[in-house]
C-alpha cells in the first residue's frame, strides 16, 4: 500500500480545507519517507511561505525543483519565494527556468515584467510586457484581474515608447533638420516603424510582379517632370467633367463588376453599383472614342502622359466618381510595372486616401502617383460627390528596355494562353 500517496492526498485535502497545521504535518510525514517527493516538497514549501517562514520555504521549493526540474510551476513557485525574500537575482534565474520550460505561461511572463519594472529596468520591462500582451487570450476570455494587468501593460509600454521616442528625436532632430521632406521621407518611415507608429507595406501583385523595384507608396514628384503640364490642364478637364455630370453622367459605369455568382468579398457592397462610378477614356488598352470625342481636352491630356501601353491590357484611364458617404475598401492591384496617377478634380471636405502607411487628402489640381499593389483605400465621408482623373503610367523605376520586355512578355503570354494573373499553384 502506498502510504505516502495516501498521506499526500490527506495533506492536499487539509490544505484545501484551510487546515494548514494538519496539512503541514501530513506533508512532513510524506517527506520523512520520500525525501524527493516533489509534490509534497512543493506543498509544504508553499504553506510555509504563506506562513512567513521564507527561508525554510525556499529550501523546500529548491529541493522540489531538483526532484522534478522539468516542472515549470515548481520554478515559478520558487521565484515567488525569492521575491518574498527580496532576492532579485535568484528570482530572475527561477523565472528564466520557468519560462524556458513554458514560454507561454502567463503567470511567469507577468512576474518577469513586474520584476524588471520593480528594478527600474524600463527597457526590459517594456519588452516583457510586450511579450505578455502578445500571449494574452482575447478580451472576452480575460478575467477581471487579467484585464487590469493588460491595461497596466498597455499603459506602461505606451509611456515607455513615448519616452524612447522623445529621447531618440532629441538626438536625431538636429541631424534630420538639414534635410527636406523628400530626402528624409524613407528615414522618417524607418524611425516610425521602429517606434511602432506605422507598419511597412509591400507590393502584393495579383498578376505580374516585377522584382527588385522599390515599393514606393507615393512616388516622388521629381520622377514625373510632366506633372506641371498635366496639372495645368485641370480647369479644362474639370469643365468637361462638370458638363458630363450636368447631362446626367451618361456613360458612367460601375467600376466594380464581378462575375455572376462570385463569392461574397470586400467588393460585394460596391459590385455593379455606381456609388463608385467610372467614365472610361481607355479601358484595358482599348480607346473609348466616344468618350474621348466628348471630352477632347481630357483625352489630349491623357495622350500626353507616358501611359502604360500593352495591347489588350493597358492603359486604363477614367474619371473616378465616388458618391457621398461611400468608401472604397482596402485592396491591392495587379502589377507593379505600372503606377497610378490621380489628378483631383472635385474634392469636398471629408475625403481621404491611404496608401500603405501614409494618408493624404486630395488637393484639386495637384497630381500624385502611387504604387497600387501596396494596400490602399479611399473614402468620401462628405455629402457631395468626389471625382478624380485616374491614368495608368509606367512605373518610373522601370528602364526603357525593361518596359519593352514587359510588353513582349504580355504578347507572348497572350499568344501561348498563359494568364499572368493566375499564378502557378493558385
Amino acid at each position: 500500500m502506498d502510504h505516502s500517496g495516501i498521506t499526500r492526498e490527506l495533506a492536499t485535502a487539509a490544505d484545501a480545507a484551510g487546515q494548514a497545521a494538519t496539512a503541514i504535518g501530513h506533508y512532513r510525514a510524506v517527506i520523512a519517507v520520500d525525501a524527493a517527493n516533489a509534490a509534497a516538497l512543493n506543498g509544504l514549501g508553499l504553506l510555509l511561505l504563506y506562513g512567513g517562514e521564507v527561508d525554510e520555504a525556499i529550501a523546500l521549493l529548491r529541493r522540489a525543483t531538483l526532484a522534478d526540474p522539468q516542472a515549470a510551476m515548481l520554478w515559478l513557485n520558487l521565484s515567488s519565494a525569492y521575491r518574498q525574500q527580496g532576492d532579485a537575482g535568484h528570482e530572475r534565474a527561477a523565472l528564466a527556468a520557468a519560462i524556458d520550460l513554458d514560454p507561454y505561461s502567463l503567470p511567469a511572463l507577468i512576474r518577469k515584467a513586474q520584476l524588471h519594472e520593480r528594478l527600474g529596468e524600463a527597457a526590459h520591462a517594456t519588452a516583457a510586457w510586450r511579450i505578455f500582451l502578445m500571449a494574452v487570450p482575447p478580451e472576452a476570455q480575460q478575467p477581471a484581474a487579467l484585464r487590469q494587468l493588460v491595461t497596466h501593460a498597455r499603459s506602461f509600454t505606451a509611456r515607455s515608447d513615448a519616452q524612447f521616442a522623445e529621447a531618440l528625436h532629441a538626438r536625431l532632430d538636429a541631424e534630420m533638420a538639414q534635410y527636406d521632406g523628400a530626402e528624409r521621407k524613407r528615414f522618417d518611415a524607418c524611425v516610425d516603424h521602429v517606434l511602432g507608429k506605422r507598419a511597412i507595406f509591400t507590393s502584393q501583385c495579383a498578376g505580374l510582379h516585377f522584382p527588385f523595384l522599390p515599393a514606393d507608396e507615393f512616388h516622388a514628384e521629381a520622377r514625373f517632370p510632366w506633372f506641371e503640364a498635366f496639372e495645368a490642364q485641370t480647369p479644362a478637364i474639370r469643365a468637361e467633367l462638370e458638363a458630363l455630370l450636368a447631362r446626367g453622367a451618361d456613360g458612367v459605369e460601375a467600376y466594380v463588376d464581378q462575375p455572376q455568382g462570385a463569392r461574397t468579398n470586400v467588393w460585394s457592397e460596391l459590385n455593379r453599383s455606381k456609388r463608385w462610378g467610372a467614365y472610361y477614356f481607355w479601358h484595358y488598352g482599348v480607346r473609348r472614342d466616344a468618350a474621348c470625342d466628348t471630352c477632347p481636352a481630357t483625352a489630349a491630356a491623357i495622350a500626353a502622359v507616358p501611359r502604360v501601353d500593352i495591347a489588350g491590357r493597358a492603359p486604363t484611364a477614367f474619371f473616378s466618381i465616388l458618391e457621398p458617404r461611400t468608401r472604397i475598401p482596402a485592396h491591392t492591384g495587379v502589377t507593379n510595372t505600372r503606377c497610378t496617377v490621380h489628378l483631383p478634380l472635385i474634392v469636398p471636405p471629408g475625403c481621404g486616401f491611404r496608401v500603405g502607411g501614409e494618408t493624404r487628402a486630395w488637393v484639386e489640381g495637384c497630381a500624385f502617383a502611387f504604387d497600387d499593389t501596396i494596400e490602399h483605400e479611399a473614402w468620401n465621408d462628405s455629402d457631395a460627390l468626389r471625382a478624380v482623373l485616374i491614368v495608368d503610367v509606367w512605373n518610373p523605376h522601370l528602364t526603357t528596355p525593361e518596359r519593352s520586355m514587359v510588353r513582349a512578355f504580355y504578347a507572348a503570354a497572350d499568344a501561348t494562353g498563359l494568364n499572368p494573373e493566375v499564378q502557378p499553384g493558385s
